[in-house]
């Protein structure tokens, strides 16, 4: 069965090699933000013959083609998801590393006002909070490499 993410790369014309559509596969069915090295990781496992270069030059390719979105989450490695037609934002828990996906009508509607309050008209934003859990009694650091993040 062909993945959400294999058919968007067809649809836009794209040249499906087998070892792109198990990169694609990878991708559609992670429920987290993966880097390249997650990505290969988890492709290697399906097609042991898939380089890291591959896994490379295949995001690249995606992101060029607004496929897959890349997203600097302060942990010194760019991670992707699947661009998305509905908008929403990130929290990034610092001791984690794990993103949780969210959407809030009032922080939409407040950083439109702001525009509107400037003179300007919102035509697009990116947000992205770094917290720590409130019972976190260190104050927070720099994320422990904890492999891959989640999504909700």
């Amino acid at each position: 069965m062909m993945s959400h993410l294999e058919r968007v790369c067809i649809d836009k014309g794209l040249k499906m090699t087998e070892q792109r559509r198990v990169i694609a596969r990878v991708l559609s069915e992670a429920v987290d933000h993966p880097d390249v090295e997650a990505v290969y990781q988890r492709s290697v496992k399906v097609d042991p013959r898939i380089s890291i270069a591959t896994v490379y030059r295949t995001v690249r390719l995606f992101e060029e083609t607004s496929i897959l979105e890349r997203h600097e989450f302060g942990d010194g490695r760019a991670r992707y998801e699947e661009r998305s037609n509905s908008h929403h934002d990130h929290l990034i828990d610092m001791r984690s590393g794990r993103v949780i996906e969210f959407t809030n009508e009032a922080i939409e509607k407040l950083q439109n006002l702001v525009a509107q309050e400037l003179g300007y008209k919102l035509v697009g934003h990116r947000l992205e909070l770094y917290a720590v859990p409130l019972d976190d009694a260190s104050g927070g650091h720099a994320p422990r490499d904890s492999g891959s993040a989640s999504k909700t």
